[in-house]
């Protein structure tokens, strides 16, 4: 079986590394008749396309900057961040194959058999490769006595959301309803007209504790689409550094290993080999791969210049930050 931990060890960079992982991915498909790796090729693809030809990301950001500068206006009392980023290889990599494994594994819980290969195909369509997260802060100088500082920059935060996707609809993007809305998950400060785009993990938080709203647009000018996330700092610490962070293999791994446990080896070849390439790389010393850009001291102290583990900054822009009369341009 192919999988991507074969080719961190040749000192190539992540694109050489796409190539060539997609490359072997297609003709092994096609020699084997195996469609989930003909459609876990081209999902490569996308990838190596956003970063070859990536001109179109400087007019898609600057789009969206100008909602950073509506903010400005509208907010001068709030600290703010904007930042960007194509998803990483093992990032991507590891969500390809954790939604085969999911999707199998809900499938058999549920109808005792093993879906298609149409129906494995039909949910790995991913629309969240290109991503912007928007984070905002009230500063304590702005706290009136008395009040809560966590419900104070909530209520920002959905009327931040209630005016985004009428503001980037002006600009060339169309806001894309949610596939599971469901509006019993949503806070009553999203707008009626709204609520049918946005993931509300800020309502429902996940399991995890993770808090987010995410929403999905399609670029029609870039002709792709690209993901906005909103949080408060508070959620984006317990995101990024708290337990809901993407360094706590441990508890996913013991989740996938329960799952192998309920479907045995050999009964079904898509979960088995999704489950073998998410093993095997959670189980990487990254100190020990060799991709050119990359460094790693452990898996905790990294400088990735490549967009190989935590991604790649894509806005013009990097971490731009507001506070009060800070200059914009």
């Amino acid at each position: 079986m192919i999988c991507l931990n074969d080719y961190l060890f040749s000192g190539n960079t992540v694109l050489k590394i796409l190539h060539q992982y997609s490359n072997d991915l297609r003709n092994s498909a096609k020699e084997t008749r195996n469609n989930i790796d003909l459609a876990h090729s081209n999902f490569l693809i996308q990838i190596i396309e956003l970063l070859e030809h990536n001109d179109f990301l400087t007019s898609q950001s600057q789009r969206i900057k100008e909602f950073y500068k509506f903010m400005t206006r509208e907010y001068p009392f709030l600290a703010f961040t904007f930042k960007g980023r194509i998803k990483s290889l093992i990032r991507a990599e590891e969500k390809f194959n954790g939604y085969i494994l999911e999707f199998i594994y809900n499938y058999y819980k549920k109808n005792g058999a093993f879906p298609s290969e149409a129906e494995i195909k039909s949910k790995l369509n991913f629309r969240d490769l290109i991503a912007y997260r928007i984070v905002i802060s009230m500063p304590v100088c702005h706290i009136k006595k008395g009040d809560d500082r966590s419900e104070v920059e909530r209520k920002y935060l959905y009327e931040i959301a209630n005016a985004l996707p009428e503001f980037l609809e002006e600009r060339g993007f169309s806001a894309e309803i949610f596939k599971h809305l469901d509006d019993s998950g949503h806070s009553d400060l999203l707008k009626d007209s709204v609520r049918p785009y946005y993931h509300d993990s800020v309502a429902t938080p996940r399991s995890s504790g993770y808090q987010s709203l995410h929403i999905t647009f399609y670029d029609n000018l870039a002709r792709c689409y690209t993901e906005v996330q909103l949080r408060t700092k508070d959620m984006d610490d317990y995101a990024e550094i708290g337990e809901a962070n993407h360094f706590g293999y441990e508890k996913s791994q013991e989740e996938r290993r329960s799952k192998h446990d309920q479907i045995p080896s050999g009964e079904c070849v898509y979960f088995d080999e999704a489950y073998e390439r998410l093993v095997k790389l959670q189980g990487i010393d990254l100190a020990k791969i060799d991709v050119n850009m990359f460094k790693a001291i452990n898996n905790q102290l990294i400088n990735d210049g490549c967009g190989l583990f935590r991604g790649r900054q894509i806005l013009p822009f990097e971490h731009l930050s507001r506070f009060q009369n800070d200059l914009i341009d």
